[in-house]
C-alpha cells in the first residue's frame, strides 16, 4: 500500500500547489509545456532510457493515447472549472471512477469479492457526502460547460485504464515506455501551443518556469508510483482504481480544511468518515 500512499501525496500535492498559486497570473498552457520537460528529463535520467529497445513491439498505441490525453485532460479541466465551477469538474473527476471500475470486471477480468463490492459502494457514496457544498457551484447549464464536464469525466477514466494496461505490458519495462509517454506529451503541447498562441515558448515567466518545474516533479512521482502499484496488486485493479480516487479525495478534503480554511458541513464530515471507512474495508478484502 506504499506505493499507492505515495502516489495519493503526489496528486494532492499538486492541487495544493495550485491553490497556492492561482491568486497570480499564470499560464497554464506554459506550465504543462515545462511540467512535461521535467517528466521527461526525470525520465530519461533516473530510468537510463535505452533506445535501443525501440522495436515493434512497443506498446505504441498506449503510449500516443496518453501522450495525447495527459496534456489534453489538463486543459480540459482547467476549462471545465472556468466554465462550471470547481464543485462540478471535481465530481465528474471522482466519477471517472466508474470507468475502471467497469474496465476491471470486464476487461481485466478481476473477481470482486462481496466486501470489495461493500467498499466500492460506501466510496461513491462519501464522494456523494464529501463535494456536497451546498449551492457554491456556477450553475451555467451550457453546453460548453457540459462538454468539459464530460470530457473530464472521460479523460480521467481513460487515463486510468491506459496506465493499468502500460503497467500490465511486459514486452518492455513500464519505465522505458513512460519516458515515451512523456516526450510524446511534450511534443504534442509544443506543436498546439505554438500553433494556437503564435507565441516564443522561450519567453515564458520566471513564474511559469517554476510552478512548471515543480508539477512536474509532483507528477512525476505521482505516476511513477501509481504504475508501481498497479504492478503490486496486478489481480486486483480496483484496490488502485479506488484506493486512489477515496485516498486523494479524504486527503484533499483534510487538507482543504486545515491549510485554507475550507468550510466541512455536516454532510462533508459524514463523507470523511465513510472515504475512511471504504478505504479500511479495500484493505480488509486483500485478504
Amino acid at each position: 500500500m506504499i506505493y499507492l500512499l505515495c502516489s495519493i501525496l503526489g496528486s494532492v500535492s499538486v492541487g495544493v500547489f495550485f491553490k497556492y498559486i492561482k491568486k497570480y497570473a499564470i499560464n497554464i498552457f506554459e506550465i504543462i509545456i515545462v511540467n512535461y520537460v521535467i517528466t521527461s528529463l526525470l525520465a530519461f535520467f533516473i530510468f537510463e532510457v535505452d533506445f535501443t529497445q525501440i522495436s515493434a513491439t512497443m506498446p505504441f498505441g498506449i503510449i500516443a493515447a496518453l501522450g495525447i490525453l495527459l496534456p489534453t485532460i489538463f486543459v480540459v479541466q482547467f476549462y471545465s472549472i472556468k466554465h462550471a465551477g470547481l464543485i462540478k469538474t471535481d465530481i465528474a473527476q471522482r466519477l471517472s471512477l466508474l470507468i475502471p471500475i467497469l474496465a476491471a470486471i470486464f476487461i481485466f477480468h478481476e473477481a470482486l469479492n462481496t466486501l470489495r463490492y461493500i467498499a466500492l459502494g460506501v466510496g461513491l457514496v462519501s464522494v456523494y457526502f464529501i463535494l456536497n457544498k451546498g449551492n457554491t457551484a456556477k450553475n451555467t447549464g451550457s453546453n460548453t460547460s457540459s462538454f468539459y464536464l464530460l470530457g473530464t469525466f472521460l479523460g480521467f477514466g481513460v487515463i486510468d485504464i491506459c496506465f493499468k494496461k502500460l503497467a500490465l505490458y511486459s514486452a518492455i519495462p513500464y519505465t522505458q515506455s513512460l519516458f515515451y509517454v512523456f516526450a510524446t506529451a511534450l511534443i504534442l503541447s509544443l506543436v498546439a501551443y505554438t500553433i494556437g498562441t503564435k507565441k516564443n515558448i522561450f519567453k515564458l515567466t520566471k513564474l511559469n518556469l517554476a510552478s512548471g518545474a515543480f508539477i512536474g516533479g509532483l507528477n512525476f512521482v505521482n505516476i511513477i508510483f501509481y504504475m508501481k502499484a498497479h504492478q503490486h496488486f496486478s489481480s486486483n485493479p480496483t484496490i488502485v482504481f479506488a484506493g486512489m480516487n477515496f485516498g486523494v479525495i479524504f486527503l484533499g478534503t483534510l487538507l482543504g480544511y486545515t491549510l485554507f480554511n475550507e468550510k466541512l458541513n455536516r454532510k462533508n464530515i459524514i463523507g470523511l468518515i465513510l472515504a475512511a471507512l471504504a478505504i479500511i474495508l479495500l484493505v480488509i478484502s486483500l485478504n
